[in-house]
Parts: C-alpha cells; sequence; structure tokens
C-alpha cells in the first residue's frame, strides 16, 4: 500500500510514531551509554584513583619513617631520639593501616605481585632497621654508622623503589581507565550524532512526505475551486487516491462536469441573447448618437441665429469706427514724428555749444597757468629785491592765490561741462531712438488699417455661410426620420430577445441560491411593440429671409457620410 493512500490521520499517526520510534531509541541509547560512563567514572574514583592515593600516601609515609630512622641512628640526643622513636611508631601504624586497605580493594595479579614485593622488601628494611636500633641502644655507634650506610639505606630504597613502582602502575592504570571514558565518550558522542541526524532526517522525509501527500493535492483542488469560481470548467480533478482528498478531487470533479453541462445549456441560449441584445444596442447607439446630434445642432444653431444680426452690425461699427481711430493715430504719429525731429536738431546745436564751452574752458584753464608761473616769477624777484621789493611779493602771492582758484574754478567748470556733454550726446541717442520708434508706430497704425479692411471684407463672407447653414438644418429633419426606422428595428429584435429569454429562464431554474430561487425562474413581461416614430415627426419649416453667420472668418462645412448606412448623411463644420 502507497503512502498517499492512507488516510490523513493514519500518514499523521504513522509519521508521529516513527519519530517517536527514533526517538526512543536515541533516548535509550543515550541513557544506556550514560549508564555506563557513571559506572566507568565509579570505578575510576573508587578503584583506581583511590589505589593510586592510597599508593601515594603510603610512600610518603614510607619516606617520612625513613627519615625519621636515619635521625635516630645519626642522632648523639636521647631527647631527639625518643621523639622521633615515638613519630616512627605513629608511621608505622599508618603504613600497616594503608598496607591493610590496599590489601582489602579488588586487585589484579599485577597489583598482587606488586604488592607482595613492597611486603617482602619491607620486612627485609625492617629486620635492618632494628638491628640499627639494638646496635643504638647499646651505644655501638660506629657499627650503627656503617650499617646504616651499608644497608639500611639500601633496603630503604628497595622498598620506597617497590612502593613507587606500585604507585606508577596505579598511575597508568587510572590514565589508561580515564582515556577509554574519554574513547568511550567520543564514540558515544558520535552514535548520538548519527542518531540525531537521523532522528532530523526521518523527521524531515516524513515531513515532506507528509506535507507533498497533503498540500499539493489540496492545492489542486483549492486551484480547481478557484477556476470554478472564476468561470473556467475546462479542468478535470484526475485523482487515483483513496484518502479524504482524493474523495475531494472527485466531488470537485463531479460538480465542474454538472456545472459544465448546466452552463453549456445556458450559454446556447446566452449566445442568441448576447445576438439580438447586440442589434438592439447598436441601434439604440446609433439613434442616441444621431439624436445627440441633432440636438447639439438645433441648440447651437438657435443661439448662433440670435446672435448673428447683432454681431455682423456690430462688427460693421467697430470695423469703421477702428479705421478712423487709426487714421487719427497715424497723423498723430506723423506729427510726433516731425516734432521729434525737431528736438534731435536741438540736441545736436545744444551738444555743438557744450564742446565749444569745453573748449574755452581749456583756454582759461590755460592762462591761469601761466598767471601762475608769472605770479611765482614775480614772487622770486620780489624776494632778491629785498626790502625793496616786499610789496610787490605781496601783490604776486595774491595774483598766484587768485590764478590757482581761477585754476580750480575752471576745472569744476570743465568737469560739469564734460558731464553736461555727455549727458547731451544720451539725450540726442535716446531722441534719435524715439524719431525711429515713431517711424514704426506709423507703419503700424498704417497695417491696422489695412487689417480693418480685410475685417469687413470677412462680413461678406460670412453672408455666404448662412446659406450653408440653413442646408445643414433641412439635413438634420432627414437624419431624425431615418432614426424612427431604427426604432423600428429595435422593437423587432426585442421581440426576440425575449423568446430566448425564456428558453433561458428555464434552463437556469434548476439552480438554488439561500432557499431563493434565481431571477432566472421570474417571470419576463411581454415585450410591447415599438410604435413607429415617423408618423409624428413634422417636417420644419425654415423662414426664407437670409441670415448672416458670424461664427468666423472664412467658416464652410462638409457632408459627412455615416458609417452604417450609405444614405445616413451629418454635418460637420470645418
Amino acid at each position: 500500500m502507497k503512502f498517499s493512500n492512507l488516510r490523513t490521520g493514519s500518514r499523521l499517526i504513522l509519521s508521529f510514531v516513527l519519530v517517536l520510534t527514533v526517538m526512543a531509541l536515541m533516548t535509550s541509547f543515550a541513557l544506556w551509554r550514560l549508564q555506563s560512563a557513571n559506572d566507568m567514572a565509579e570505578y575510576l574514583v573508587s578503584d583506581k584513583l583511590a589505589k593510586q592515593q592510597m599508593a601515594s600516601d603510603l610512600l610518603g609515609a614510607v619516606q617520612l619513617n625513613g627519615a625519621r630512622a636515619i635521625s635516630i641512628a645519626k642522632s648523639d640526643s636521647l631527647e631527639v631520639a625518643d621523639y622521633f622513636q615515638s613519630q616512627s611508631t605513629i608511621g608505622e601504624k599508618l603504613i600497616d593501616e594503608l598496607e591493610n586497605k590496599l590489601r582489602v580493594l579488588p586487585r589484579n595479579a599485577t597489583e598482587q605481585t606488586l604488592l607482595a614485593t613492597v611486603g617482602e622488601r619491607r620486612k627485609a628494611y625492617q629486620l635492618v632497621r632494628n638491628e640499627v636500633f639494638k646496635l643504638k641502644a647499646g651505644g655501638r655507634t660506629i657499627e650503627v654508622e656503617r650499617l646504616v650506610d651499608s644497608r639500611m639505606e639500601s633496603s630503604f630504597n628497595a622498598y620506597a623503589l617497590a612502593i613507587r613502582t606500585l604507585l606508577d602502575y596505579q598511575k597508568k592504570q587510572a590514565d589508561a581507565l580515564a582515556a577509554q571514558s574519554s574513547r568511550q565518550f567520543q564514540t558515544s558522542r558520535a552514535w548520538l550524532i548519527g542518531l540525531g541526524a537521523l532522528a532530523l532526517a526521518v523527521g524531515a522525509l516524513l515531513a515532506w512526505l507528509l506535507t507533498r501527500s497533503i498540500v499539493v493535492p489540496l492545492r489542486h483542488a483549492v486551484d480547481l475551486a478557484t477556476r470554478v469560481a472564476q468561470g473556467d470548467l475546462r479542468s478535470a480533478a484526475a485523482s487515483n487516491r483513496n484518502d479524504e482528498i482524493g474523495q475531494l478531487l472527485a466531488a470537485l470533479g463531479e460538480m465542474t462536469q454538472g456545472l459544465a453541462r448546466t452552463v453549456a445549456k445556458v450559454r446556447g441560449g446566452a449566445e442568441t441573447i448576447d445576438t439580438a441584445s447586440h442589434e438592439i444596442a447598436v441601434g439604440n447607439l446609433d439613434l442616441s448618437s444621431r439624436t445627440e446630434q441633432q440636438a447639439s445642432s438645433l441648440e447651437e444653431t438657435a443661439s448662433s441665429m440670435e446672435e448673428l444680426t447683432s454681431t455682423v452690425k456690430q462688427n460693421g461699427d467697430n470695423a469703421r469706427q477702428a479705421n478712423g481711430l487709426a487714421q487719427s493715430a497715424s497723423d498723430v504719429a506723423v506729427k510726433g514724428g516731425a516734432v521729434v525731429s525737431q528736438v534731435v536738431a536741438t540736441m545736436g546745436s545744444i551738444n555743438e555749444s557744450a564742446r565749444k564751452i569745453v573748449d574755452i574752458i581749456g583756454v582759461i584753464d590755460g592762462i591761469a597757468f601761466q598767471t601762475n608761473i608769472l605770479a611765482l616769477n614775480a614772487a622770486v624777484e620780489a624776494a632778491r629785491a629785498g626790502e625793496q621789493g616786499r610789496g610787490f611779493a605781496v601783490v604776486a602771492s595774491e595774483v598766484r592765490n587768485l590764478a590757482q582758484r581761477s585754476a580750480v574754478a575752471a576745472k569744476e567748470i570743465k568737469t560739469l561741462i564734460g558731464d553736461s556733454v555727455d549727458k547731451v550726446d544720451a539725450g540726442s541717442k535716446l531722441v534719435n531712438q524715439a524719431g525711429t520708434t515713431m517711424d514704426e508706430i506709423v507703419a503700424s497704425v498704417k497695417r491696422v488699417t489695412d487689417i480693418m479692411g480685410e475685417i469687413t471684407a470677412a462680413g461678406r463672407e460670412q453672408e455666404a455661410g448662412i446659406g450653408q447653414i440653413n442646408q445643414a438644418i433641412s439635413e438634420m429633419d432627414t437624419v431624425t426620420q431615418q432614426n424612427a426606422a431604427l426604432v423600428e428595428e429595435a422593437a423587432a429584435a426585442a421581440e426576440s430577445l425575449q423568446d430566448q429569454a425564456r428558453n433561458l429562464a428555464q434552463v437556469v431554474s434548476v439552480f438554488k441560491l439561500d432557499g431563493h430561487q434565481t431571477e432566472a425562474e421570474t417571470p419576463i413581461a411581454k415585450l410591447q411593440p415599438v410604435t413607429p416614430m415617423r408618423a409624428r415627426i413634422e417636417p420644419i419649416q425654415w423662414q426664407s429671409s437670409p441670415i448672416r453667420l458670424a461664427a468666423g472668418h472664412g467658416a464652410t462645412f462638409k457632408r459627412v457620410v455615416n458609417a452604417r448606412s450609405g444614405t445616413n448623411e451629418e454635418w460637420q463644420q470645418c
């Protein structure tokens, strides 16, 4: 049985069972490895490390007691010997206690051998040490020293070496067990990572399969329902599934087929209705367009007829008044030109006089300069004359001052006259420009006079346009009568639409919405034939008096043939 053929609930249960099974296996393995690691740690602490610590304590106690024994052997003081003897006794008890603890703990053959070696070398050391103590008690100091150097130290070193060998072996055992624990941890971690990856892979695969087996068909069902809601009944809900989603797709497929059959029937009647309604719409649109054109033309024509006569008369009066004003303006402009010419001549004379004044001021300035030189020479001569020329020197000084003041005044006058000459030149240029402007004004006034003549001619052309308007309004009468024929065609199309609408109502009457029948079941009222309008349209009577047009200069009209009927014509202004 395929996974996709299982029911949704069964797929969910199976997926969760598989995931939980993998998690249970991973949890059981983790607990087993944790228990193994805990046992190894307890064994390391309670056995290997304990033995290592006891062996280390034993070695320390033996070394301390050995040092005490040598101190007793080599000491000359009885108080010191007695003190170390008492401490040595305490140390021996501690050593016995440690050895007994080591022998009580579980041990292998190597440990058994090492402990036996320690015991044997301890006995050998104790024999030598006791012999040393006896010699020391007998006061045989030289023999004590010889025995200590020859046998006691060597037996003690052999004893300490045996203990150190046991300690090194315990350290190696502890290190090996720690390395084994580390390897077990690495292996456990690798297994846990592998199981976690397996759980993730299984979970991801199951999630993908479960999602794909539910989301994809549901998405297909939603897409099918969306298409049906949008009116597309061409899609088929093909599915070989046996679960709830397969049943849903099958039900949607049956619904779509039923709707397709019903809509196919409705479409036949709808197409016929569409044709009839199209004919009616085209006729009504044409009728509406012509009616709007007629109404617009009549409204514009009536408004224009009221304003044409007064506008043309007013245009003629305005043209005559404008022509008179233009002629007066031309005369005034000519007079202004003559006056400007006289001003130009006057400004030229002023400019010439100002230049002569500048020359005279230059002569005055030269005379003042020469006078200043003469006064200076006179002052010099008066100074040479001494007392006789003092009065003449005063007069020469005054003359020099007057000459300097005259020179300053001449320079100021020259500056003012120069500024006046520049202003006169600027004024001459402006007057010349004014003369040119006046000439342009005269030419412009003449052009205005010509334009007013053209406006008068345009008024005559407007009379011809009035006749064309009369002809266009006559054509409107013909168009209105043609609209009546279009109304008769609309009535015939409406009767055909009534029959097809009844058939359509019978086909769609099977639909139910919220317990009420659709609007298609409502009986359609019988369409009343439309009375032709041609008999009711009276020809429009037009006055024979000519009317002048003020719509615009050179207005003309052209005839436009309607695209639907070659006999129907409209008028447009262009």
